[in-house]
């Protein structure tokens, strides 16, 4: 008897994930009838299944689910399409180093900001004879767009032989507003720049195999241009995934249908779930409508809308207040608004609102999420300074943020540049003070550090030094405390230095234990310095691999002074991986998020508050697209994107967004809005009109400090 997959389709928390647990404690449950009276020895080759889930965060809630609905019973790995695909790789390289004629060696995945200083180096000459600076088009720009054309091409399972010609006919003839082609270099008309780009991507897959580097877009074109094709790697995928449990496919790539595809074509049992109001990857190389056609080959079932959330009552009429020109009803009490006329008082009025609930006990924190289309600094940094005077924890969500931008890590920058010799150029007066005052656990305050940074700090670009604190006349006036704690900062430079073979891996980890992990740092804090080591490891390790596929002696001062400029640059962020602290699903805590970020994470809360209501990236992809993603959507590949096209995607994307968010809060929605944007701009976004047809709230001004 032929059993259908089942494919589940419904709108945001119908209970997609909750059906797809129950069809797996079923196939479990099959499973043990299978084996039942089977020696134990059979019973543990059990086929093994394969459970997929859209991002890190819902893979281990799903995970947690699966084997709490089995008790444990039952072996749960769960993965992310990438990060199935990305093991998958590294474990049948063999396979592939047979295929693609390469060395063999052992791979080293590529982090994206060492790909786009990998790919700067390769490519110097050409990117010289660009004459990049006279067309206004940005270096940087161009390379991490030019690489994400490659990423975006393996998703899809496209050639990247095939990209000159896609972009080349899908940018034809438009003129832009916004993004590269802006520039008449970026114009259709020039099918040459289209060529060189392609021809960059070429040599830099070539020159990465060569050394056994791997980026995502290298790592995808590997998976399904060669390895899902090998004979051999299909036999193992036959024998070893019997079923498939795929959460929210919506957010998936193209590639991961063609993997359904194969294991449903030799009988696997499949379970997939789709939120037509999801796609929140749609740009980021997933392809829904792609995925959605897995929908024919399976059994279908549609979940009602649940009456748990305020999307039912409402969805309908906040669409047709944004969408319908004119169309005007006053919006029922659940959506008030918050209406000032800067930023900065909206901010600050903001947070009133809040503690005043919270101290009436009407909210608790953690039922609270503050979620803007763009979390600028100064707003997350108001937010949660003016909700932490008043102990009211904020839960930054996902929060991506320059590794230089921790005074911890800039001082351990500094620090590198007066052990290793040939740095000064590195360190300058202000350094040095942030340096004591950070390293002695504020026994040095800031201006006890700035008199020592003038006096005792010896300029040199050879040998950079700090001096002896009675090179400042007044040292007797500094303090016990102040004076010991550079005293010993300034021995400790001295005995690490040495020769410059000496691994800057191990100077961090001593620097870090010697001056830093007795001080009680917080989980911010020590993320940063975690992702600092993470990233000086994986520099190091990309270091050794060019190294030994070189013949060139390179300079180890060099390898140093490149990876300070790298993180001053602000290319990496402050995201440790895995980094996940007890307790994040129960904290006590504001969530704070932006609308990509708070959407893939599938949260609920009883209050949202909708910062920047009437900004005009409400319906934008902004930086949650990448630079020509809808010409490698299978649907419409290479064919010219219109300005039409533009507006028309735009149009789905709010209502999207409007439909999930309303679906994810279940008693109030605030939009909080300031005539002035923060650059001073008028903001007449697309939810102006909720906005004017909402009631505003009325505060007492004396609540926030």
């Amino acid at each position: 008897m032929l059993i259908l997959s089942i494919w589940i389709s419904g709108t945001t928390r119908s209970g997609k994930t909750t059906r797809l647990v129950r069809e797996f404690q079923k196939w479990v449950s099959n499973q043990r009838s299978r084996y039942q009276g089977v020696a134990r020895s059979a019973q543990q080759l059990a086929p093994a299944i394969l459970v997929l889930a859209a991002n890190d965060d819902n893979r281990r809630e799903l995970a947690d689910k699966l084997a709490a609905a089995v008790e444990g019973s039952y072996p749960v790995i769960s993965k992310t399409p990438l990060g199935f695909i990305s093991d998958e790789v590294m474990l049948f390289l063999p396979l592939l180093f047979e295929r693609l004629q390469v060395k063999a060696q052992f791979p080293l995945r590529l982090r994206p900001e060492t790909e786009q200083e990998l790919a700067t180096r390769l490519w110097r000459e050409e990117l010289d004879e660009l004459d990049l600076p006279l067309t206004g088009v940005s270096e940087y720009r161009l390379i991490r767009r030019t690489l994400d054309l490659l990423q975006l091409a393996g998703a899809s399972d496209t050639p990247a032989e095939d990209i000159p010609a896609i972009a080349t006919q899908g940018f034809s003839g438009q003129e832009w507003e916004t993004g590269l082609v802006s520039n008449p270099l970026f114009a259709g008309e020039d099918a040459g720049l289209w060529q060189k780009m392609a021809g960059l991507l070429l040599e830099w897959r070539r020159w990465c195999l060569q050394r056994g580097l791997l980026s995502y877009g290298i790592i995808y074109e590997l998976y399904c241009q060669h390895l899902l094709a090998e004979p051999r790697y299909q036999k193992h995928l036959r024998r070893r995934y019997q079923a498939i449990f795929a959460d929210d496919v919506d957010d998936y790539p193209a590639i991961a249908r063609e993997l359904f595809e194969f294991l449903l074509d030799q009988g696997s049992f499949g379970v997939f779930t789709f939120n037509p109001n999801g796609k929140v990857r749609l740009g980021l190389n997933a392809d829904p409508d792609y995925l959605e056609g897995l929908a024919s080959r399976c059994e279908m079932e549609m979940l009602p809308l649940l009456d748990n959330s305020l999307a039912p009552r409402l969805s309908d009429l906040v669409l047709n207040l944004v969408t319908e020109q004119g169309w005007f009803v006053n919006l029922p009490g659940s959506i008030q608004s918050i209406q000032e006329i800067s930023r900065a008082s909206l901010l600050k009025k903001t947070a009133q609102v809040i503690i005043k609930a919270v101290r009436s006990g009407e909210v608790k924190p953690e039922e609270i999420a503050v979620i803007a289309p763009g979390l600028d600094a100064i707003a997350r940094y108001t937010l949660i300074e003016l909700l932490s005077q008043e102990n009211i924890p904020v839960e930054p969500l996902n929060e991506q943020r320059a590794l230089s931008s921790s005074p911890l890590v800039r001082s351990l920058l500094t620090l590198l540049a007066l052990v290793y010799p040939g740095l000064g150029r590195f360190v300058d007066r202000d350094g040095v003070a942030e340096m004591l005052v950070v390293l002695s656990d504020r026994e040095i305050d800031p201006v006890r550090a700035g008199l020592l940074a003038d006096y005792c700090y010896a300029t040199d670009i050879s040998q950079p030094s700090l001096l002896a604190v009675e090179s400042f006349p007044r040292w007797d006036r500094l303090g016990h405390q102040a004076t010991t704690a550079y005293r010993e900062i300034v021995q400790w430079i001295e005995k690490t230095r040495s020769p410059e073979s000496q691994s800057a891996i191990s100077v961090l980890d001593r620097a870090i234990k010697r001056f830093l992990l007795d001080t009680n740092l917080p989980l911010a804090q020590l993320a940063a310095l975690r992702e600092l080591i993470e990233t000086a490891q994986h520099y190091w390790q990309v270091d050794r691999r060019l190294r030994q596929n070189e013949t060139t002696e390179r300079n180890a001062i060099d390898t140093v002074a490149q990876f300070i400029t790298l993180l001053r640059k602000g290319t990496i962020s402050a995201n440790p991986h895995p980094f996940r602290p007890f307790g994040t699903n129960t904290r006590n805590a504001v969530t704070l998020a932006t609308i990509f970020q708070y959407r893939s994470s599938r949260r609920s809360h009883r209050w949202h508050f909708w910062l920047d209501a009437a900004s005009p990236l409400w319906n934008r992809g902004g930086a949650a697209t990448l630079f020509g993603a809808e010409l490698f959507l299978k649907n419409c590949p290479g064919r010219p994107v219109t300005p039409e096209d533009i507006i028309e995607a735009d149009r789905q994307r709010l209502e999207r967004i409007l439909h999930d968010l309303l679906g994810r809060v279940t008693e109030r929605v605030y939009l909080c809005h300031s005539d002035l944007a923060v650059n001073g701009t008028e903001q007449t976004g697309p939810l102006l009109s909720l906005v004017h047809a909402s009631l505003p709230v009325v505060t007492e001004k004396a609540i926030v400090r």
